[in-house]
């Protein structure tokens, strides 16, 4: 999957944005001016020092925080809150653990008073997605860790969101998983064509999932220095971790994110 021309109009467009917290009676700048233009069908990743603004972002692109000033667009309309337009996958599965599989999966739809067969249909068709056919009725406590997100995934992709917000969705899976999961996720981009925005701390899952990478500063949060990206995925991962174009964007990214983390941006 291709990121659509440069001149199409922008799925994710933030101009001049800022957020400062008041910590008891005092104020801390935690990000901006954040400047940033996605277009529909791109794979963007974030990456920075601890404590950038990274996650604040996101939870502003979702919907759960406002800007302190500055504008947050999604197609072009200001984002006020939380929308089926945009799906969020965090770190922690956040699953309900007396639901099943189909019925976590279900969960919000149900919500929305679907109709049965629809939404019969539509797990279904989200569980196959995901790989998980014959585990419609297990409870989470009987599924590995990458199950678990996989079922995180399938609970966002059934909305058919446009916009994938992702914050560190595979940061507390061991590193044998995570790299099966980041698979899927590509698979799954590939496949779809939706947007995805997602914050890191990995260079290396940044620069083998996206197709551009973003590099903050130290809070608060800018974004100091983007690096495009176009490897050749349909060899397979082993080539293109081990190809040239990868290990010079990769020490390209890491350089830039060191160099903000030493406050050198």
């Amino acid at each position: 999957m291709q990121a659509d021309e440069p001149g199409s109009l922008p799925k994710i467009s933030i101009t001049s944005l800022t957020r400062v917290f008041d910590t008891g009676g005092s104020r801390l700048a935690a990000l901006g001016p954040v400047d940033l233009t996605v277009r529909p069908g791109e794979f963007v990743s974030i990456v920075g020092p601890s404590g950038c603004g990274k996650s604040t972002l996101l939870y502003m692109l979702g919907g759960f925080l406002q800007p302190s000033s500055g504008s947050l667009l999604a197609d072009g309309r200001p984002i006020t809150g939380p929308g089926v337009d945009r799906g969020i996958v965090f770190q922690e599965y956040a699953l309900f653990p007396w639901l099943t599989v189909a019925d976590n999966i279900a969960y919000g739809l149900r919500m929305k008073r679907m109709q049965a067969g629809e939404l019969r249909d539509r797990v279904a068709a989200a569980i196959a997605m995901i790989g998980l056919g014959g585990f419609e009725h297990r409870f989470p406590r009987e599924l590995s860790g990458g199950m678990k997100q996989r079922v995180a995934l399938a609970r966002t992709f059934i909305y058919d969101p446009q916009i994938l917000l992702l914050d560190e969705p595979f940061g507390a899976l061991d590193s044998q998983t995570r790299e099966l999961m980041q698979d899927e996720l590509l698979a799954l981009w590939r496949s779809t064509g939706k947007t995805v925005l997602m914050v890191t701390h990995d260079v290396a899952e940044a620069v083998y999932l996206s197709n551009r990478v973003c590099v903050m500063s130290q809070r608060p949060g800018r974004v100091v220095a983007q690096f495009p990206i176009s490897l050749d995925h349909d060899k397979g991962r082993e080539a293109v971790m081990l190809s040239d174009q990868y290990r010079a964007l990769h020490d390209q990214v890491w350089l830039e994110v060191r160099r903000q983390v030493g406050g050198k941006g």
